[in-house]
């Protein structure tokens, strides 16, 4: 069967069906500094049709100067860059979540797609197969859902604002509905029966700080003696400690706003208890006492409180 040939209509290329019976368009998008040598891209399709509609629109975002060359990279190769090289201003912890949501759930089901092909259907389907826990994975929460969208939504946003796609697929996924909880305070009887049951416990201190502050538990371990003004009963928060791999980190607050609270004489107590009893630890630990920052809760040789380990101990509590 002979090949046909054909001129785009506008001028800006050549369309030709192949032996495969596939239609190929090529283009010039510029010339080569070095060689002075036009650059041809090419592009496919089934039909004549299809395949003159996506060269039309090419040759007119040349003409426009809003034309994207399109990227070679993968799903996969894309998202570790981004890891890798456009979170320098995202806190240590988010970065972790990022990074698990890239490895365990983005990649696996979606990286080996080149990126520039990738679509909105591919992106829905898999929220989709993670919604209803089909496809072989397991099902999530609607809010895990919403986590995901969110890393990837940034990251393909990144690749629109560098040049790489030219916009972003993700923008048009539904998501699922979030149900948030309703919050209930623990009434009279219920903060009596807590105490009782924290009685002794070695985290015992920091329980009673969190119920009577309302201060986050990355906010209450990442204070420092230098926190507290004894004499007015104020305690500055302007710091949370995260963990991170391998050890902690101390980052912003959630709002990235400092912010001073005034505690009752009863708060106060327990950091006076934590200061004497922290005391005792450094008295016996002697020269393997480490607390460079002056952390007001640490463990018995002064380093820091794992922040999992707090919580974990509080889940078999309550």
């Amino acid at each position: 069967m002979p090949r046909k040939t054909s001129r785009n209509a506008q001028g800006g290329g050549t369309i030709r069906q192949r032996s495969d019976g596939r239609w190929e368009a090529r283009y010039t998008v510029g010339r080569d500094p070095g060689t002075g040598k036009q650059v041809q891209r090419s592009i496919y399709g089934a039909t004549q049709k299809e395949v003159r509609q996506r060269l039309q629109q090419i040759t007119m975002d040349i003409d426009e100067g809003t034309y994207t060359a399109p990227s070679r990279l993968t799903v996969e190769e894309w998202l570790n860059t981004w890891l890798n090289d456009y979170l320098l201003d995202v806190k240590p912890r988010t970065i972790q979540k990022y990074s698990s949501t890239v490895r365990n759930r983005l990649i696996p089901n979606l990286g080996k797609i080149k990126l520039r092909d990738l679509s909105a259907r591919q992106i829905q389907h898999l929220y989709n197969a993670l919604y209803r826990g089909t496809d072989g994975l397991r099902q999530l929460a609607p809010k895990s859902i919403h986590d995901t969208h969110g890393t990837f939504h940034r990251a393909l946003q990144q690749a629109v604002e560098i040049g790489l796609i030219k916009s972003n697929p993700s923008d048009v996924c539904k998501l699922p509905r979030v149900k948030k909880a309703e919050i209930q305070p623990m009434d009279s009887a219920q903060i009596s029966n807590f105490l009782h049951r924290i009685e002794g416990h070695s985290f015992e201190l920091i329980y009673r700080i969190d119920l009577f502050t309302g201060m986050r538990m990355g906010e209450i371990l990442g204070l420092s003696w230098d926190c507290i003004d004894w004499k007015n009963g104020v305690i500055r928060i302007y710091r949370q400690l995260h963990q991170i791999k391998g050890g902690y980190e101390f980052g912003s607050l959630k709002n990235d706003k400092p912010r001073t609270i005034t505690v009752a004489p009863s708060v106060l107590e327990a950091f006076k208890q934590q200061r004497t009893r922290q005391r005792q630890w450094r008295l016996i630990a002697g020269s393997a006492w480490s607390n460079p920052d002056d952390l007001i809760f640490t463990n018995e040789i002064g380093q820091h409180v794992a922040r999992g380990t707090v919580f974990n101990s509080y889940k078999r509590i309550v």
